[in-house]
């Protein structure tokens, strides 16, 4: 059973066929925000750390940090990227124990924030670039972590989902080539806009299984790309993500902010068993004022196994 693992200092979470589905937070990405593009440029953090607290109190399992500001006074992301990741992953370690995923296009970052981030990180990502493939794995395998993989390469994102199979293949070939396991490789299938692309939705969930069952890899994605584009875009994510993890998916980069998203991930949990007794459903959902445990409600469905009997 191909297992994942991700740990913080003191934390370890695992990303699984058999595991609670992985919530990435991806709040802390200054691309799309511009007032916390604005505080970053400024040394201001303030944002960072709400979203920080925010997200796992919400419940993600980890955070996403990315440092991706265009400054004004230099344009020049192999400059500036590196030393505002340090920040923000010491920032963000020293106020939640969970573990993080360093995001970024530039390696010079990437480096940085391994550098100094706690445990065992993920790494988004690598694409099938050749350079890229030639400048990430290396990085991947001198400290041993896990990486995103992302099913584009020098063509760009193909519509065609056996070309973006055929890109994932490669991918994890290469890593293989680097003495990278398969388990240390999450890929990225890409989700389109269904508003663009009809069958965007049925691509993925066919790309999902096919990932699952033949490169034996765990998934991810960027949940809410499904719905850009189109109104109430949340009744669409909290559609989309149970039926992501019935076709396999174990993890996605999203925003744990949102109830209505992260309530169906709990549902969906419940319904593939794998929460425990229903623990977490029952932890988020009880009616106030009623204690009820998960042990009860346990008895309660063997005494009505054995009534049905």
């Amino acid at each position: 059973m191909t297992r994942t693992i991700v740990e913080s200092r003191n934390r370890t979470a695992v990303i699984g066929f058999d595991q609670p589905f992985c919530v990435i937070g991806e709040r802390i990405n200054p691309t799309g925000r511009k007032i916390l593009a604005t505080e970053l440029e400024a040394g201001n953090f303030e944002t960072v750390r709400k979203d920080a607290l925010e997200q796992v109190t919400c419940g993600a399992t980890m955070l996403d940090v990315n440092a991706g500001v265009v400054y004004n006074s230099n344009p020049n992301p192999n400059e500036t990227e590196p030393p505002l990741m340090r920040k923000l992953i010491s920032l963000v370690q020293s106020l939640v124990d969970v573990p993080l995923c360093i995001d970024s296009s530039v390696t010079g970052a990437l480096e940085a924030g391994l550098e100094v981030c706690n445990g065992r990180p993920l790494v988004n990502s690598v694409t099938g670039e050749e350079d890229r493939l030639e400048s990430i794995l290396p990085l991947i395998k001198k400290y041993d972590v896990p990486v995103v993989a992302i099913s584009n390469d020098d063509s760009g994102i193909s519509d065609d989902p056996d070309v973006r199979f055929a890109v994932a293949r490669k991918i994890v070939e290469r890593a293989a080539d680097y003495g990278i396991p398969a388990e240390d490789v999450v890929v990225d299938p890409l989700v389109m806009p269904v508003g663009a692309m009809a069958t965007a939705g049925l691509q993925v969930f066919h790309l999902v299984r096919r990932l699952r069952t033949e490169l034996g890899v765990n998934t991810t994605c960027g949940a809410s790309n499904v719905s850009f584009g189109l109104p109430n875009r949340h009744d669409i994510n909290a559609a989309f993500l149970p039926m992501a993890i019935a076709s396999g998916m174990t993890s996605a980069i999203m925003n744990p902010v949102r109830p209505h998203e992260m309530n169906a991930i709990r549902a969906s949990d419940l319904l593939m068993d794998h929460d425990k007794n229903g623990a977490n459903w029952i932890r988020h959902n009880k009616p106030k004022g009623t204690p009820e445990s998960s042990a009860r409600v346990r008895r309660r469905g063997e005494r009505r196994r054995r009534r049905a009997a």
